[in-house]
C-alpha cells in the first residue's frame, strides 16, 4: 500500500497560465474560498472580484481557501464593466463560463498557444451579467448529462480550469515533439 501524499511531498511541476478570473458579483463565502483553492491549483495569474458590497476576506472564506487567499493575487473592484474593458486593452481574450444561445462547450473552444485569457464567472443565482455578455469574444459551457442545467460556480470553475490548462499543456507538448 502507498502513502497518502500531502502537498509537503507532493512533485507536481509549478507552472503559471497567462489566465486571469474575473467574478461578476461572486459574494458566497465558500465559492470564494474555494475559487481560491482552485486558482493555486491551476497556477492562474490573478482573480478579481468584481461587485459592490462583497466581502472577499472573512473567517468562512479562510477555513475553505486554506491559506491560498495568500498565496493567490487577487483585487477587488466595484465595476465589472470597467475591468473587462481594462483587461481587453491589455489584449486579453474575454471568456464567459455561461450557458447562452450561442455559447460552445469549453473543450470546443481551440486556444491560441500565446493567448491571455480572461475567464469571467458569474454570480452565484444570476450568472454572467448580460452587459458582461456584450463584451466578451465568446461564451462557453460545461455539457451535462443530466437535468439540472447548472452547477455550483467553484465548480464549474474548476472544471474550466482544468479543461483550458490540459489544452495548453497539451498544445505545448505537440508543439515540442
Amino acid at each position: 500500500m502507498s502513502e497518502q501524499l500531502h502537498h509537503h511531498n507532493t512533485t507536481f511541476i509549478k507552472k503559471q497560465f497567462p489566465i486571469t478570473l474575473i467574478c461578476d458579483n461572486v459574494s458566497s463565502p465558500a465559492n470564494i474560498g474555494s475559487i481560491f483553492r482552485i486558482a493555486d491549483t491551476f497556477g492562474i495569474e490573478e482573480i478579481i472580484f468584481c461587485g459592490e458590497d462583497i466581502t472577499v476576506v472573512s473567517k468562512r472564506m479562510q477555513r475553505t481557501a486554506r491559506a491560498t487567499h495568500e498565496i493567490v493575487p487577487y483585487q477587488q473592484i466595484d465595476d465589472i464593466l470597467v475591468t473587462v474593458q481594462e483587461y481587453i486593452k491589455k489584449g486579453y481574450t474575454m471568456l464567459a463560463l455561461e450557458i447562452t444561445g450561442n455559447s460552445i462547450p469549453i473543450s470546443g473552444y481551440l486556444q491560441k498557444s500565446e493567448e491571455k485569457i480572461a475567464l469571467i464567472i458569474g454570480e452565484e443565482n444570476l450568472g454572467v451579467s448580460k452587459e458582461v455578455l456584450k463584451l466578451v469574444k465568446q461564451s462557453l459551457h460545461i455539457n451535462m448529462y443530466g437535468t439540472n442545467s447548472s452547477m455550483n460556480v467553484a465548480t464549474a470553475t474548476g472544471i474550466a480550469l482544468y479543461e483550458i490548462t490540459k489544452q495548453w499543456l497539451d498544445a505545448s507538448q505537440n508543439s515540442s515533439l
